[in-house]
């Protein structure tokens, strides 16, 4: 039976989040999409359900998950997001303060993300600011990771108001 002319389309989305300007998809990017959980692309291993591939982390995580991260925590801190949606992402310690730190970013539309500034005080531990832009105003997002076993932990969220 052809669908009524009334009704609208129907279109499937993508999961996966688009690259950037300044990525540019690898020979071996054209396999299947990594597995992703939420609406922002912070890959998941579908087997696991732990972040990234097997084996020890990276001396330092990608800019593109970082990105993400920021992302993500912007977001949580915007009132767009659910502070349970990065849990396993952060420490206890750390989704506690988020969660408790409630709507601090008045944003008139949704937060963007800048390029994190990446510095790494020693070996295990990576620390980044990113510049969050919110319409007419932006601020500041400080975020420490820690290698925990064989993930990156955030451990330390800051901002101001």
């Amino acid at each position: 039976m052809p669908r009524p002319s009334h009704l609208p389309r129907v279109a499937s989305s993508s999961t996966v989040e688009p690259l950037y300007d300044d990525e540019r998809p690898s020979p071996k990017a054209a396999a299947a999409p990594p597995y992703v959980q939420g609406a922002l692309a912070l890959a998941l291993d579908h087997e696991t359900g732990t972040a990234g591939p097997p084996g020890p982390p990276p001396a330092v995580p990608e800019g593109r998950r970082l990105r993400a991260l920021c992302q993500a925590v912007a977001e949580v801190l915007a009132g767009l997001r659910p502070p349970s949606s990065v849990a396993s992402h952060l420490t206890g310690r750390a989704g506690n303060e988020l969660a408790r730190s409630g709507r601090v970013m008045r944003c008139a539309r949704p937060p963007r993300t800048g390029v994190p500034h990446v510095s790494q005080p020693r070996d295990g531990v990576v620390e980044m600011c990113v510049l969050v832009h919110c319409g007419d105003r932006s601020r500041v997002l400080a975020l420490r990771l820690e290698r925990v076993g064989a993930r990156w932990l955030c451990t330390d969220v800051e901002t101001a108001p």
